[in-house]
């Protein structure tokens, strides 16, 4: 079966994100659509785009995190694929399912594979059983606050409060000691429901001057898979 070329995206995000690439497809001969809230109306993402349409609200659940709305945009005006960009939508599986479902292209991993690392919990459990050292903390969601104080008090603190799903340090707090913990679970419970549709949190050690090393890979529909470095 001949591969869907591809002439005009959706970009489900807003911003520098957005702008990118719209940047980016731009060069590629292909034509972007943005969508916006109604605060972003006359945002940059929106008024440099070929086209752009309301999401019709403000909170970020019924815009930017709205699958259903989302996809009937990008099926009225054609398009042919939808790129997430980062946070909001990019790391839902459901929303790569709508997609996919709906007749467009995906530009990014398949809900397979997102469903297996794209919640850190997740990623951090296959990476425990693969037998690759991880940080020391939970490999699974949070039910409630009870369990965060018994599991942040048996690794030692500081301590990370971090979201389960999305990414760009949404969702995330670091606990100094015992006192701090509870508003911060609070605060990172909220900001993940508002930035990525999802309250579930994980705890891990707070690591002090760590090294970051990164090896940025891609790969395509077709098995082709290349780094590119660190």
């Amino acid at each position: 079966m001949k591969p869907k070329v591809i002439k005009k995206i959706l970009i489900a995000n807003r911003g520098e994100i957005a702008l990118r690439i719209h940047r980016s497809a731009s060069e590629m001969g292909i034509q972007t659509v943005a969508i916006f809230s109604d605060a972003d109306r006359r945002a940059p993402h929106v008024l440099h785009a070929d086209e752009a349409y309301a999401l019709n609200g403000n909170l970020s659940n019924e815009t930017y995190l709205d699958i259903k709305k989302i996809i009937d945009i990008a099926q009225a005006n054609h398009c042919d694929a939808i790129h997430p960009g980062y946070g909001f939508l990019s790391e839902n599986a459901d929303f790569v399912d709508a997609t996919t479902s709906g007749g467009l292209i995906f530009i990014g991993p398949s809900s397979a594979a997102m469903r297996s690392i794209g919640g850190k919990t997740g990623a951090r459990e296959l990476m425990a059983k693969a037998n690759v050292p991880i940080v020391p903390g939970t490999t699974y969601p949070l039910k409630d606050f009870t369990e965060a104080a018994k599991v942040a008090k048996s690794i030692g603190y500081p301590v990370l409060i971090k979201a389960v799903h999305g990414g760009g340090g949404k969702g995330m707090r670091k606990v100094d000691e015992e006192g701090e913990l509870e508003q911060s679970f609070r605060q990172a419970k909220s900001e993940s429901k508002s930035s990525f549709g999802s309250e579930s949190l994980f705890i891990e050690k707070y690591l002090q001057n760590p090294r970051h090393i990164e090896i940025q890979i891609l790969a395509d529909m077709h098995g082709n898979v290349i780094y590119l470095g660190e």
